[in-house]
């Protein structure tokens, strides 16, 4: 096994047992302790989990929220393909919602500049990835800029979402689950998130399969209230069928 899935495998155990041990680790992968604690530091510098003593505990059940530089740097490939798959979801002209997020940045990145749209975000970058097309009209959400995600939150973001209709909203997630629904770790965004939702036709969830079955903080909606989920591949088929079940279309890319 290549030291990739080994991480990849451990980080989705310590999402759903809550914490992984380096002793049981090492007997399960029939590998020594030393390799699953160079495992643990590789998955640390990536935000994915935060090491503790004889383990570590993914960043979710403790209230750590990576950066957007760290995130960014993780499940590359797989968000690419995300992005992609979400072109699918753009309509020909209209008015969408863009979240802020590591993923919903890979749409704006490929958005075609032959639509006629307008974008609303709530993300700088986003909005400043699309200003350059010239068919695109960007509408930029007021707000805080929250440092670590680099969203807009609070009153002033709320009260411009109140107002707002669009086709579609893309809307990233730090976890989900048919328990819990859409959660993600600050009360702020999720607040905004929830606006969105309420503020279009359809929503689409863009998330990487890590996200599936974690729980964060704070809840700002159901699956019910998602029309399309587009993920990667590393989230299996008995899993997506249990996802649908619960509403919406599940895309793998």
């Amino acid at each position: 096994m290549f030291a990739e899935e080994r991480q990849q495998r451990i980080a989705e155990r310590a999402r759903s047992q809550g914490r992984v041990d380096v002793t049981a680790l090492a007997a399960d992968f029939d590998v020594t302790t030393e390799t699953i604690r160079r495992d643990l530091t590789a998955l640390e510098r990536q935000g994915v989990v935060r090491k503790v003593h004889g383990g570590a505990i993914p960043v979710e059940r403790i209230g750590f929220e990576p950066g957007v530089a760290t995130r960014d740097a993780v499940m590359t490939t797989e968000k690419e393909r995300i992005g992609k798959a979400a072109l699918a979801e753009l309509p020909d002209e209209g008015a969408v919602l863009i979240d802020a997020g590591t993923t919903t940045a890979r749409l704006a990145e490929i958005m075609p500049g032959d639509r006629e749209l307008t974008v609303v975000t709530n993300a700088p970058l986003i909005a400043t990835t699309l200003a350059g097309h010239a068919m695109t009209t960007v509408l930029m959400v007021g707000g805080k800029i929250r440092g670590r995600t680099m969203a807009t939150v609070d009153d002033w973001a709320l009260r411009a979402l109140a107002d707002t209709f669009v086709d579609v909203a893309f809307i990233g997630a730090n976890g989900l689950s048919v328990d819990r629904g859409l959660t993600t770790p600050d009360t702020g965004e999720a607040a905004v998130k929830r606006a969105m939702i309420a503020a279009a036709r359809r929503v689409v969830v863009l998330a990487d399969h890590t996200k599936v079955g974690n729980d964060c903080l704070a809840r700002f909606g159901s699956l019910a209230d998602v029309d399309v989920l587009i993920t990667d591949t590393g989230l299996d088929a008995d899993a997506a069928d249990e996802l649908s079940a619960a509403g919406p279309r599940v895309v793998r890319a």
